[in-house]
């Protein structure tokens, strides 16, 4: 029996019907067998209760006459008040765990970083450092580090003190990071694609950024092999145990333990199911492999953007802006990742969903500003080299997916269940 039904003046089809089912399970993830009920009501009137006595606390009973204090405690009241409303309208997005709320604030934080770009796209280069200057006083003085460090000297001296003195806190950075880029992407293929490509783009971008200047050993043995090579296999051995565990969830009421109950409450952070996931099947079609091949692109635009804005608009890699901004980055990538994938693979899937066109937006977005405050170091590109680094992107889009072929794949509705 055809199921139809009606909206207004216009009646949805079966296949309609479906296709709105089925997006709104990937872009708003619903609980399953909720046990604690008290966690997933919505408590609207109790959260409405709260925000306006808050609101009156701070109106009235603060000092408001410092003008700086004011602005601040207005900016962090807005941003708060813009997660509640997040968290009562937003959608879920892919991820249940811990809490659907997270990940609605997690939303709510991408589109109000994606309003603060479009935001200052419209200030000029005086309004912007007056901005930043405002936010950290200490910019003033800050300094590029491509103007205080000198870097790919004496590549011939190869001593281990020099080797050891490169594993700092960047080296495990750059270690870790790759862990959750392939919890993230789950594919070796894929990971090592990247990780290849980006070494490559930072001698295609190095006449633009000195610090991406390397010694050979630096670039191929330390980044690819070792922090790159490490973060990858440590991330898929991950993945593999994940996907051999046997999901089956107790209800907390069920535990009598009060060590049980503390464990069940702990692995609420802890994904929900885990599914293998493969980008490329013997039969991908061109739009497929034109899909992975544009991830590709919007991967590695969102790692240039980090060392453009940094250089551009001087701050070091250490400051709140560089590494708070890494952060954030990396963890609305986990619902984009998820989305983007479901588009990709997963026939029913017509139209991306909300988080991974917000990232999309983000990552051109950083890319304008850069290009708009920076026009003084792209006056300097060689179109050349650019033109190079998107042959070399295009040629080793192709790369298969080299997991292991026992797996019998076929195009998951669920990435994984958080």
């Amino acid at each position: 029996m055809a199921s139809m039904y009606s909206g207004g003046s216009h009646t949805l089809s079966k296949d309609d019907v479906n296709y709105r089912m089925h997006f709104r399970m990937i872009n708003e993830q619903q609980v399953e067998d909720i046990t604690i009920d008290f966690f997933y009501k919505p408590h609207t009137i109790t959260l409405l209760t709260c925000t306006v006595l808050s609101l009156m606390y701070f109106a009235f009973a603060r000092d408001d006459g410092n003008p700086d204090s004011n602005i601040w405690v207005g900016v962090i009241l807005v941003i708060s008040f813009f997660l509640v409303i997040s968290v009562l309208a937003f959608p879920n997005g892919p991820f249940t765990r811990p809490h659907p709320a997270i990940w609605r604030m997690v939303f709510g934080l991408s589109v109000l970083y994606f309003l603060f770009l479009v935001f200052i796209i419209f200030f000029n280069w005086d309004q912007v450092k007056q901005l930043m200057y405002w936010l950290d006083p200490n910019l003033r003085y800050a300094k590029r580090e491509a103007d205080v460090m000198e870097y790919a000297v004496n590549c011939h001296v190869i001593t281990w003190e020099r080797i050891l003195s490169h594993f700092d806190i960047f080296a495990f950075s750059h270690f870790w990071g790759w862990g959750m880029k392939a919890l993230l992407i789950r594919s070796y293929g894929l990971c090592w694609t990247i990780s290849i490509t980006w070494e490559l783009t930072e001698l295609f971008f190095m006449h633009l950024l000195p610090n991406f200047a390397e010694c050979w050993w630096d670039q191929v043995i330390l980044d690819i092999l070792l922090c790159n090579g490490g973060g990858i296999w440590l991330g898929m051995t991950v993945c593999r145990f994940l996907e051999m565990r046997t999901y089956h969830w107790a209800s907390i009421k069920d535990i009598h333990t009060t060590t049980g109950k503390i464990k069940r409450a702990a692995l609420q952070f802890t994904p929900a199911s885990w599914t293998y996931v493969r980008w490329f099947d013997p039969k991908s079609s061109l739009q497929r492999v034109t899909g992975v091949y544009l991830f590709m692109i919007i991967w590695q635009l969102t790692e240039l953007n980090t060392f453009f804005l940094k250089h551009i608009f001087v701050f070091p890699a250490c400051h709140a802006l560089s590494w708070c901004r890494i952060l954030f980055v990396g963890i609305i990538t986990a619902p984009t990742v998820r989305q983007y994938y479901a588009y990709l693979t997963d026939t029913q899937c017509k139209r991306v969903g909300t988080q991974c066109w917000v990232f999309g937006a983000i990552a051109f977005l950083e890319a304008l500003a850069c290009i708009k405050f920076g026009q003084d170091l792209f006056s300097k590109t060689q179109v050349l080299y650019v033109i190079l680094w998107l042959l070399w992107l295009s040629i080793h889009r192709n790369l298969p997916d080299n997991r292991t072929s026992k797996h019998a794949w076929s195009p998951p509705l669920l990435l994984w269940k958080y």
